[in-house]
């Protein structure tokens, strides 16, 4: 929930007894930094920092280039013109060592892994200031790998579930393995702990998770509509809308598969089936054509990220939120 998810969030659902979150993949060191600081301003219970571990980006101006054009009648609709060239906008923390550095001084109780792991020297150094280390995982075969670098608990992140996919290659085929078997598969074939992740919106959801040997369940969207995110207006309506009982799954947005509210950027993508760039390239002309159409008043352009079980939305503060979970899973049976 990088974007999305601030220290604000992630304190009130820690103060309410949950494990909070801060998303700090499309951020620098510094700016990781502060939202680190705030968070500790705000709570004094642990914490979740999560990274982005994708592979470095793979610079191809032709493609590039073919993709900008393909926007061009987009950003023609907002006489607003494409980028000239794409940025990679993002680093991997596979490369960071600014990142690295510095999580390493903070030693944030908890720190976790979208896309992949880290370089053994790395996961050394987080484990060696404490840190405990979760990664996400899509697959059997991504589980094992995580559990053989040493990571102590592993996120199944089920095919229902919003934001991106967590795939360490998405160019290899996707099982698109549901919540409930891929929990249950991990939980099977594992030594570690499970986290259950994607669908889940309610203590119903979570009570469901739990009887299928998960330890916990990450929820994401659920959260979206509290006051403590930093979700916009138009993304706060969307969710309230015809798209949330539509997501649907695209690279179209920043280059990599991710889940979202059926908008005019997704419909566009199905129609128009182009080679996007590398994830986070693709990103910027993503973001170039979102800031371009809002400028005239659409807000059908962006990263409007949410699972499959986005209708089952409520809204209220995230203290509440995470009480009325507690009190629906001590409920089901």
């Amino acid at each position: 929930m990088a974007g999305v998810a601030t220290p604000e969030l992630a304190a009130a659902v820690c103060e309410a007894g949950g494990l909070g979150s801060i998303g700090v993949g499309a951020t620098d060191a510094d700016g990781a930094r502060a939202m680190i600081n705030a968070t500790r301003a705000l709570t004094d219970q642990p914490f979740n920092v999560n990274l982005f571990v994708h592979a470095t980006a793979k610079a191809d101006a032709p493609r590039e280039q073919e993709w900008l054009q393909a926007l061009r009648p987009l950003f023609d609709q907002y006489r607003t013109k494409p980028p000239s060239a794409l940025q990679t906008i993002y680093t991997s923390f596979a490369d960071d060592d600014a990142m690295l550095a510095m999580l390493v001084k903070e030693a944030p109780p908890i720190v976790s892994f979208h896309f992949g792991l880290p370089a053994a020297d790395r996961i050394t150094a987080l484990k060696s200031v404490g840190c405990t280390l979760i990664a996400s995982a899509t697959s059997l075969d991504e589980a094992r790998k995580i559990e053989a670098a040493g990571i102590d608990m592993i996120v199944a992140q089920g095919w229902e579930a919003g934001g991106h996919r967590g795939m360490f290659d998405p160019a290899l085929p996707d099982d698109q393995l549901g919540t409930m078997a891929l929990t249950r598969m991990l939980v099977a074939h594992s030594s570690v702990p499970v986290i259950a992740a994607g669908g889940i919106m309610d203590g119903a959801g979570i009570r469901a998770a739990l009887d299928l040997g998960a330890v916990a369940a990450q929820l994401g969207t659920a959260f979206i509509a509290c006051p403590e995110s930093s979700a916009d207006e138009a993304y706060r309506a969307a969710l309230n809308g015809e798209g949330a009982r539509h997501t649907v799954m695209t690279r179209a947005i920043s280059g990599r598969p991710a889940r979202c509210l059926a908008n005019r950027f997704t419909t566009w993508a199905a129609i128009n089936r182009f080679d996007v760039p590398d994830y986070p390239i693709a990103y910027d002309a993503g973001k170039a054509l979102n800031a371009a159409a809002r400028s005239a008043g659409e807000s059908g352009f962006g990263a409007q990220w949410a699972g499959q079980g986005a209708p089952l939305h409520r809204v209220m503060s995230a203290s509440s939120l995470v009480a009325t979970l507690w009190h629906e899973a001590g409920q089901s049976n």
